[in-house]
């Protein structure tokens, strides 16, 4: 089986709604004075390496419990994305 979750995690990172999701999320869940437009590229990318508990994204690919991880957060996105529809 072949996953490419270490591509969609380098696309998601570039994704601007993606990086005002963990904005949001920062003030949301841990009271962070974060404004809108504070995390940077790659600011998200280190944020899913931390949350998958790897080293390089490409550890997704390989990684069945970072994988799982990692779909968990995109579905949480796709979620707060469906709400949110002018974040898109």
């Amino acid at each position: 089986m072949s996953n490419h979750h270490a591509r969609a995690a380098g696309i998601l990172c570039r994704d601007s709604a993606f990086r005002l999701y963990l904005d949001q999320r920062a003030r949301a869940k841990f009271g962070a004075d974060v404004p809108d437009g504070t995390h940077t590229e790659q600011d998200a990318g280190d944020w899913i390496r931390k949350a998958c508990k790897v080293n390089s994204r490409a550890d997704i690919d390989t990684n069945p419990q970072a994988a799982a991880t990692f779909r968990l957060i995109q579905n949480r996105f796709n979620r707060w994305r469906a709400r949110n529809k002018e974040a898109s």
